[in-house]
């Protein structure tokens, strides 16, 4: 639409917001290593503070290896009500300025303001408003990062981590890419990376090298779409009120395994699945289908799932249910599998979810 302006898109990300708010609201924990996870051997970790990332601990380790990284880590366990409350808090901040807002998590969100309703100068000057506001009104600080779209805004506001404003500008595009490893670009994991490497591309820069019809010829329209992330192409718009249609998590092997050897991994992955629920889930929404998927040695994807009658629990119960989903793989025992992953689906309002069961249960005892 050549008449329409450029888009101006902020990412704004709160800084190790679990932790921040732990130590916000306990003077005791500031400047220490904060771990915010329940202490466990299936236990992983929600958020770690700055002090703690320095030895190494991250959100979606293992709390027992955070443990062993950093032995004088302080675990405080997860108070998500309270992170909440603080979440309502700046999206707030961000709807005086825009109502172009996508949620991504409760700690960080897309916002576009090409067009604001504050008529401040420029989405730098934006940003730096939202920021302010964050600092003054939750005693928390907050990174940004600005750019003509949304994975480069994205990319940007992990620049000056923390507490940080980073703004790459049109002209800016290709020279900021440029350098960056190919990891950077959406959609790009572990095994992409490990092929583009076995074609001698490890930055953007080399990624742009390779003809579009070389890329395309050998990974099809995703091969056109990584061509156009290394010139800064992307016209996904900001998208609010986006519902969640299923959360998941998934691991490709080094070497296939056979049915048997994926319990490990399907509890690891049910585990991570478990985590982006709960983000879900205090939005009043919870899932009611697990589905396991497997990816076959020779590239065949099958999922098989399963509606029970009363949504999981926990993540130790999803588990459960993900595994026993195996028994309905019908393919030889030596089969094996490059790909698994653990999702669920189905999401429905919780709070009417709920009434309904007690109507029915109501309507079986009549």
């Amino acid at each position: 639409m050549p008449n329409l302006p450029p888009r101006k898109i902020l990412h704004v990300d709160m800084d190790a917001f679990y932790a921040s708010v732990e130590q916000r609201d306990d003077p005791a924990l500031r400047g220490k290593p904060v771990v915010v996870a329940w202490r466990g051997a299936r236990s992983v970790v929600c958020a770690a503070s700055y002090e703690a990332r320095t030895f190494g601990v991250r959100s979606a380790m293992p709390a027992v290896r955070a443990e062993r990284l950093c032995p004088q880590a302080i675990f405080v366990p997860p108070d998500f009500v309270r992170y909440k409350a603080v979440s309502r808090q700046v999206r707030e901040i961000f709807a005086r300025h825009t109502d172009l807002i996508e949620p991504l998590s409760l700690d960080e969100a897309y916002l576009d303001v090409t067009i604001t309703k504050t008529g401040l100068p420029s989405a730098t000057a934006t940003a730096e408003a939202i920021r302010a506001s964050i600092r003054e009104e939750t005693q928390l600080t907050a990174s940004a990062g600005v750019a003509p779209n949304k994975f480069l805004a994205k990319i940007a506001s992990d620049f000056r981590k923390p507490d940080g404003l980073f703004v790459v500008r049109p002209h800016q595009i290709e020279a900021f890419l440029a350098p960056l490893s190919v990891s950077r670009l959406p959609g790009v994991g572990k095994v992409m990376e490990a092929k583009l490497e076995a074609l001698g591309i490890k930055t953007v820069s080399d990624l742009r090298e390779l003809p579009l019809a070389d890329i395309e010829m050998r990974f099809g329209r995703w091969g056109r779409r990584l061509h156009e992330l290394s010139l800064g192409i992307d016209e996904h718009p900001v998208q609010p009120n986006q519902l969640t249609l299923q959360v998941s998590a998934e691991d490709t092997f080094e070497q296939d395994l056979t049915l048997d050897q994926l319990e490990p991994h399907i509890r690891r992955l049910a585990e991570k699945t478990w985590a982006a629920h709960q983000r879900e889930a205090l939005g009043g929404r919870i899932a009611r289908t697990i589905v396991l998927k497997l990816k076959t040695a020779d590239f065949h994807t099958l999922t098989r799932s399963f509606t029970p009658s009363i949504p999981p629990q926990t993540a130790s119960e999803l588990a459960d249910v993900a595994c026993a989903l195996r028994d309905r793989v019908e393919r030889p025992a030596d089969s094996r599998y490059r790909l698994v992953g653990v999702g669920l689906s189905g999401f429905v309002d919780r709070d009417n979810f709920m009434a309904q069961s007690d109507l029915f249960a109501n309507e079986r005892e009549r």
